[in-house]
């Protein structure tokens, strides 16, 4: 083999791993993606079946309840124009309180409630992730607060 030859392979075996490797790290990069909807997207069915998505608004006052087994709780998320169920098993965070920010990570169920895998609530009054602030003003501009909850037709 010339010494030509020899360069244009190492190359080559170069290019296919590099190709490789970009591969692996784009399918974990894949993998680990999670969007955030608001509760009228999740109510326009814009969120992917099946896939685990964040949820993100208020929680409405009045709507969180417990089960008798003291880790199953419900509540309603709403951007003041749209409402969806939760429902969540697990200890929630400190901060969280009804009339307070939340995003929760989870699924879509095909009764229309979103079961919650992770609750994360915000750490003060003030804070708003920025996705959630725009959201929630988009969905205040868009229409009049609803008392229609999620349903799920099939």
């Amino acid at each position: 083999m010339t010494p030509r030859r020899k360069r244009f392979s190492l190359i080559g075996l170069g290019l296919v791993a590099l190709g490789i490797a970009a591969a692996l790290v784009l399918n974990a990069f894949q993998s680990n993606l999670v969007f955030f909807f608001t509760p009228t997207q999740v109510a326009n069915g814009e969120v992917p079946k099946g896939q685990s998505f964040r949820i993100g608004g208020m929680v409405e006052a009045g709507t969180l309840t417990r089960e008798n087994d003291g880790l199953t709780v419900h509540f309603v998320m709403s951007d003041t124009v749209k409402r969806v169920p939760v429902m969540y098993k697990g200890i929630l965070p400190d901060l969280f309180k009804e009339g307070k920010g939340a995003v929760a990570q989870g699924k879509l169920s095909p009764e229309g409630t979103f079961v919650a895998s992770e609750v994360l609530a915000k750490h003060d009054e003030n804070y708003m992730p920025p996705e959630a602030a725009e959201a929630m003003a988009k969905a205040k501009a868009a229409g009049k607060q609803s008392s229609n909850t999620l349903v799920v037709t099939p």
